[in-house]
Parts: structure tokens; C-alpha cells; sequence
């Protein structure tokens, strides 16, 4: 007798396929479209503080604090075979090859992560203009 172990499923172990990018010009938005029919709409300003670069993504310490990208728009979308994407922004970053994973789980966690960036955002601000002082005995 045959027994077969169930086999857990990540959402790392399925792989995600975009069938369809669209940019928006007007918001700043894209479109984003999977085989498995999953449609999601992410914005530049999230798409660029989110960037899967070593820049931002400071080269494995952590992620890097991007500020003021509001109104940062997308210049060009190459493909990069069939399995990513290369996004060019407008302030001139475009060194982020966006895997059709990574852009899948940018959308699946959208809500997750753009409210941990807010909260690193906020804290940030709140102690821009602060000078620590450091008393010597």
C-alpha cells in the first residue's frame, strides 16, 4: 500500500506568472494582472519605496527608509525575461528587478506593508529635528 505525504504549500512554492502590466499615467498607478486571475493596483510611490534593489533594500541590513517619493511616476517598464521586471522611476532610480514573486507578495501584503512604512515614516519625523545630547560626568 502506497501512502503519499501532503504536500504544504507556501506562497513561496507557487510559482506566479503577471499576464498583464498597466500604467497609469494620470495616478500613478499599475496594474498588475497573474495567471491565476488575481488583479491588484499598486501605486509608484509604494512601488518605489518597496524596491527589491540592494540600494533599498540596504544590501541585506534591513530596509532602507526611502522618503519622499509621492510623487515619483514610472518612466519606462522593461521586461526582464519571463520572470520580472524592470521599473525605471522618474527620480532616476532603476536598478530593481521586480520578480513576479516579489511583485506578487508586494500585493498580496500591500495593505502589511505600506502601514509598517507609515509607522517607520512617522517615527522617523518625529525625531528628525532632535539633537541627542550626551552629558559627560
Amino acid at each position: 500500500m502506497l501512502r503519499f505525504m501532503p504536500i504544504r504549500l507556501t506562497k513561496w512554492s507557487i510559482m506566479y506568472i503577471v499576464t498583464k502590466l498597466h500604467y497609469h499615467q494620470q495616478s500613478k498607478t499599475l496594474d498588475i494582472v497573474f495567471d491565476d486571475a488575481m488583479q491588484f493596483t499598486l501605486s509608484c510611490e509604494f512601488l518605489r519605496t518597496h524596491s527589491p534593489s540592494a540600494e533599498v533594500q540596504d544590501h541585506g541590513n534591513g530596509m532602507k527608509l526611502v522618503l519622499d517619493k509621492q510623487n515619483v511616476a514610472i518612466t519606462k517598464l522593461e521586461p526582464v525575461g519571463h520572470y520580472a521586471v524592470r521599473l525605471s522611476f522618474d527620480d532616476g532610480h532603476n536598478s530593481g528587478l521586480y520578480s513576479w514573486q516579489y511583485v506578487r507578495t508586494l500585493s498580496t501584503d500591500h495593505h502589511a506593508l505600506w502601514e509598517k512604512y507609515q509607522q517607520r515614516v512617522a517615527k522617523y519625523k518625529e525625531t528628525e529635528h532632535t539633537v541627542p545630547i550626551k552629558f559627560v560626568p
